[in-house]
């Protein structure tokens, strides 16, 4: 068996939520079964996760009720990313932060609620709430968009390793655009999802790993780590053990660890700084 404990205030940055009690919207894709806080929480205790961030999934566009309810059953070790457009007053810009909002999504794949176009309004009106911007897409598409996500006035965090469909190799320029914007220093890397970039029966998706050790080689303090719970549109996600394991396979040092699932979440989303050691019990490596 294999000791992977993560350490104490380790943060998951990416999960949702999903309760068919909620409307959906028309433009959504993605309608995946109920999800709660009540399931997240095994997952949580199976990896001694403590912090969550819950982002809001294209399946409600811009109606944030059911990423904000569980949010609020997380109380102050659950952080949001919303989904708002440019006509959102400042009044509920300040209303969703005291909720817990620190980002604003845009989904730039088939299902998303908000386009291109509108994202250098929002990232204006986002910034003097100390928010940052959340982008999904294509990494293929990145070096059309490199120009304007490293002249936004907030930090971007980029989703999934880039989310290259299917996977580049780490020397192809495409993922060189990536690197650049890491370069500015206002831009985050999620370590998740390999499997939004090319699927894997063994799950251990080694052509996804190349880019994610050339990610934390090139700014480990711009890394955050996530599990993409309950990973919608997917009919063989990994099992938690295995979602534990590539954090381990990603992240090899205690140090390293350390950083990219406490510190660098801590910094983004505004949790208070942790200084014990965890004493989380080991999960068995599957096979």
């Amino acid at each position: 068996m294999t000791d992977l404990r993560f350490p104490t205030g380790a943060c998951d940055t990416h999960m949702h939520v999903y309760d068919h009690r909620r409307p959906v919207a028309p433009a959504a894709i993605l309608r995946p079964p109920d999800a709660s806080v009540a399931d997240y929480r095994l997952v949580q205790a199976e990896l001694g996760l403590d912090r969550v961030v819950v982002v809001q999934p294209t399946t409600y566009g811009l109606d944030n009720r059911c990423t904000l309810d569980a949010v609020s059953a997380f109380g102050a070790a659950g952080r949001a990313v919303v989904v708002v457009d440019d006509g959102v007053p400042e009044s509920e810009l300040d209303r969703l932060t005291g909720l817990g909002a620190r980002g604003a999504r845009f989904h730039q794949l088939p299902g998303g609620a908000v386009a291109w176009e509108i994202l250098p309004t929002v990232a204006a009106r986002i910034a003097r709430f100390g928010w940052h911007v959340q982008v999904q897409m294509n990494g293929r598409d990145l070096v059309d968009r490199h120009d304007l996500l490293a002249s936004l006035p907030v930090p971007v965090v980029i989703d999934h390793v880039g989310r290259y469909m299917p996977p580049v190799d780490p020397d192809d320029e495409r993922f060189g655009v990536l690197l650049r914007l890491l370069d500015t220093g206002r831009v985050w890397v999620k370590l998740s999802a390999p499997y939004e970039s090319a699927p894997d029966d063994t799950h251990r998706y080694e052509a996804v790993g190349r880019l994610v050790s050339a990610l934390v080689g090139r700014a480990p303090d711009r890394m955050l780590w996530a599990t993409n719970w309950p990973h919608p549109g997917q009919a063989d996600p990994p099992s938690v053990a295995e979602l534990g394991r590539s954090a381990f396979d990603w992240m090899p040092d205690a140090v390293l660890r350390r950083r990219i699932l406490v510190d660098n979440p801590a910094e983004l989303y505004g949790f208070e700084p942790v200084v014990s050691v965890s004493r989380l019990p080991a999960l068995e490596e599957p096979s």
